[in-house]
């Protein structure tokens, strides 16, 4: 439907023509694309993972300058790492934070992946976020105690969460359903329910599916 696309044109990771897209109120064409960079933090859902150390690849996200052993800089990668659920993980890591990642990061799990990627992004604190389905691979729980952790993290600064779990956008302040490349809906979570459209359709197969697989 176009919902990576959409977070690519944002970051400016593609091109797109004037008056397509603002940030802010601005054109990001007119925007000089390294300033509208230094403004996003982006978790895609294919993470790539550099063969560095855990600790140096959510440091990546950090500012120039930052060191990510000591003072803001190590904290920062700390909090971020425990906001995006991977404390539990590390404790089964041969070296915890410091452990060395294959390239792509081929020696952890996807899940494990995409949590590293989430905390790069977390740990960047810039001033929008965005998540494109960056928690596919983790089971639904993890993904809604982590999305409950980064509620005080998105207060005032944009968050924009892709998702195919419609559970996970119930606190959304908007959702945008996209269908086959268009807008198709827009509106609250409840307020899209009650519309009974093709939203609602959607989150009404999902709670069936998810309660299926709970009784079998």
């Amino acid at each position: 439907s176009g919902k990576s696309t959409l977070a690519e044109a944002l970051a400016r990771l593609l091109v797109v023509p004037a008056g397509s897209i603002f940030v802010g109120g601005e054109d990001v064409t007119d925007l000089e694309v390294g300033l509208l960079r230094d403004r996003v933090a982006y978790a895609p859902q294919s993470a790539f993972l550099f063969s560095r150390s855990i600790r140096e690849n959510v440091a990546m996200g950090l500012a120039p300058g930052m060191d990510p052993d000591h003072g803001e800089g190590a904290e920062r990668v700390e909090t971020a790492v425990g906001l995006a659920g991977l404390e539990p993980d590390l404790d089964s890591f041969p070296d915890g934070l410091e452990t060395v990642v294959g390239e792509r990061g081929l020696s952890i799990s996807g899940g494990q992946r995409q949590r590293i990627a989430l905390a790069r992004a977390l740990a960047a604190h810039r001033p929008m976020i965005i998540l494109d389905d960056s928690l596919s691979a983790v089971d639904a729980e993890t993904e809604k105690a982590i999305l409950a952790g980064l509620g005080g993290v998105l207060q005032g600064r944009t968050g924009i969460l892709i998702s195919h779990r419609l559970s996970a956008l119930r606190h959304a302040d908007q959702v945008v359903v996209l269908d086959k490349g268009r807008v198709a809906e827009v509106g609250g979570h409840q307020e899209l329910l009650d519309a009974g459209g093709l939203y609602a359709e959607l989150y009404r197969r999902q709670l069936l599916s998810e309660l299926g697989t709970v009784r079998s």
